[in-house]
């Protein structure tokens, strides 16, 4: 599903002529099969959030190869890159990343109206996951109408919409209380189970780490550690 050879990645930062190379990651080798739930945890900076960026296309590596799918990814233009996205990610945030001025509903139909489906498809299909994730009676509801809970099934529902492949979450529960966790992971699971997700998630939380099927532990840019186990152990 996903393929990371030697693959390295450095950041150069200050102005010209002053510049400074940070050596964010280095020589990363990871599998992630079909229906994986993997969990990648590591200390703030260890390159968890630059990991999960390159795997979606929104910057580069330095060096070695990224293959989604069977598709070598890495040189892709940006337009490409978007319709691959769009294709074959769902996204969740920490902050849910919804849009303020439009309601549960529109956030989760957007990337349909993005992706061209008509009309008809489109409220088929937005209605059907708002009643998955039990949010129907706040379809007409805008972000600041609800609770955080409430955003992150919405942003859930969103992430879901395009019926994609692959949902990669940056911290997911950062923002939840414990119920409301707890419920985020129950979701999680049953999405795994029910349809084959595979959901790639960076957390610092030993809970969500723990229902994980594979755990990567990123330490100074590099993987010092892997563990897999059953979703259920």
């Amino acid at each position: 599903m996903i393929e990371i050879n030697g693959m390295s990645h450095q950041f150069v930062i200050g102005k010209k002529g002053k510049e400074r190379i940070v050596p964010v990651l280095h020589h990363i080798d990871m599998r992630v099969e079909q229906g994986d739930v993997v969990a990648i945890v590591g200390r703030s900076g260890s390159g968890k959030s630059t990991l999960l960026n390159l795997i979606s296309g929104y910057i580069r590596p330095t060096l070695g190869e990224i293959r989604v799918m069977g598709r070598t990814v890495t040189k892709l233009s940006e337009g490409e890159w978007a319709d691959f996205r769009l294709d074959h990610f769902g996204f969740m945030f920490q902050s849910f990343q919804l849009i303020p001025s439009m309601t549960a509903f529109e956030n989760v139909e957007l990337p349909l109206v993005l992706k061209g489906v008509g009309l008809e498809q489109r409220k088929k299909r937005v209605n059907a996951l708002l009643e998955r994730v039990g949010l129907t009676e706040y379809a007409s509801h805008y972000p600041g109408e609800l609770s955080g809970g409430q955003q992150q099934r919405v942003s859930v529902a969103r992430a879901l919409v395009l019926n994609p492949p692959i949902v990669l979450a940056d911290e997911p529960t950062g923002s939840l209380d414990s119920e409301n966790e707890r419920q985020l992971l129950a979701l999680i699971g049953e999405l795994n189970r029910e349809h084959g997700i595979t959901f790639l998630i960076i957390t610092h939380d030993e809970q969500v780490a723990a229902v994980a099927h594979h755990t990567i532990t990123l330490q100074d840019g590099q993987i010092r550690a892997q563990q897999k186990r059953g979703w259920n152990d």
